[in-house]
């Protein structure tokens, strides 16, 4: 027996690694459909059975060298988890890139500088900071010669157990930093306690040095916490939100990494609310003033531009009909704003000018919004949509902004 435990040895480590799917390539599902009311075309990336999930509007969602678009889908996978998937736009081929059970993919970042992604992943007890090497995951997935997973990864910390991450994470503008909302396990009620409320749980930023796994203190608050994003452009400056799961008493807060000159951004009245904050250049932050009830709408509502420097605040416009803009984002050279409303359609702005285009619509907003992303270079729109589904699934669309408003 002992003569071949060595064959049965190597066998078995084949075999796991055959088993892992990182690195899987699924033909493409590209194609072109012409948008019935606008005439626009859009390019549908993913075909709608899979339920393909982009990510959400205040993160990168193209890797750093423009060739790929992360996403994330809950059917495609054959272990049938939520996993993490790159589609390449010029191909459609598209890569799978985490496999099996306790992936975070709702909050995966993507470096803007080189070609990783990052994510948590559950492993035993253990919640675990995960940097995945992505160039080399393609190069053997295209030579399919793809290894144990563990060769395209590295652990970079494990969360300590009196913090859950809440809010998500995001990178530093010289990611060599990550940023986390957390909740504060020691400082919470116990949920069996009748005081206790899951909006309402004292919560923090905490930093994480991406090379060492160092973890320290930025701020603590005493509410949830959410949506938490540096700033893309200029190094330790955060955005992050008061969370409440609908109007919260004063949405956005902005910080410094070292905690300091922590302050409310864009003080609210008793009849704001407020939702949906991006950073789109160095000084400026769009968000959204919501306009779906008629006493909201006594006031001025839609999508707006808040100067973080001097506190300039500028609206960008609003559709006079409907609930109004419920998501929106911006291109880094000023020019673009995009928003979605509760009808399924999506806007172009210039914002310079105030015309409102409609790019497309019809995108049944289930079994969620569209949430448009432009694309690093400012000229095309990432959605998803639940349009050729009739709102079952989503898929990954591209649109290009139409040639006669680029000039």
């Amino acid at each position: 027996m002992k003569t071949f435990t060595p064959f049965f040895l190597f066998l078995s480590i084949v075999l796991s690694v055959q088993a892992s799917d990182i690195g899987k390539r699924f033909l493409p599902e590209k194609y072109t459909l012409i948008d019935q009311t606008t005439g626009i075309p859009i390019t549908v990336l993913t075909k709608s059975e899979t339920n393909d999930v982009k990510l959400y509007q205040t993160h990168p969602q193209w890797t750093s060298d423009g060739q790929y678009i992360i996403f994330r889908s809950f059917n495609r996978s054959a272990d049938k988890h939520e996993q993490a998937f790159a589609v390449s736009e010029r191909t459609g081929i598209i890569i799978q890139l985490t496999d099996g059970k306790g992936n975070n993919t709702a909050s995966l970042n993507v470096a803007r500088k080189s070609n990783k992604i990052y994510y948590f992943r559950t492993e035993g007890n253990d919640y675990n900071l995960i940097e995945l090497n992505l160039d080399l995951l393609f190069t053997d997935s295209e030579q399919n010669l793809v290894k144990d997973r563990k060769i395209y990864e590295r652990t970079i910390v494990t969360l300590p157990k009196n913090l859950a991450e809440s809010g998500g994470f995001t990178l530093d503008a010289d990611e060599k930093t990550a940023y986390v909302g957390v909740v504060r396990l020691d400082d919470a009620l116990p949920q069996t306690d009748k005081n206790y409320s899951f909006w309402n749980v004292p919560s923090g930023i905490r930093a994480i040095d991406l090379q060492s796994g160092k973890i320290s203190t930025v701020i603590d608050v005493p509410f949830r916490m959410g949506h938490v994003q540096a700033n893309p452009f200029i190094s330790g400056e955060i955005l992050y939100c008061h969370e409440t799961g609908g109007d919260a008493p004063q949405r956005m807060w902005i910080t410094s990494a070292d905690g300091s000159n922590n302050r409310a951004l864009f003080v609210e009245s008793p009849t704001h609310w407020i939702t949906h904050e991006t950073w789109v250049d160095k000084d400026h932050v769009y968000f959204n003033v919501m306009g779906n009830t008629p006493a909201l709408r006594k006031q001025a509502t839609g999508i707006f531009r808040i100067n973080v420097r001097t506190d300039e605040v500028f609206s960008l416009g609003q559709v006079n009909y409907g609930a109004g803009f419920w998501h929106c984002n911006g291109t880094s050279d000023g020019k673009w704003a995009v928003g979605d409303n509760f009808e399924g359609e999506v806007y172009l702005i210039n914002c310079k000018t105030g015309e409102k285009t409609l790019l497309t619509a019809n995108h049944v907003m289930k079994p969620d919004h569209t949430h448009p992303t432009f694309s690093p270079d400012n000229t095309r729109i990432l959605i998803q949509s639940g349009y050729v589904a009739n709102g079952k699934y989503l898929d990954l669309m591209v649109i290009n902004i139409p040639d006669h408003l680029k000039y």
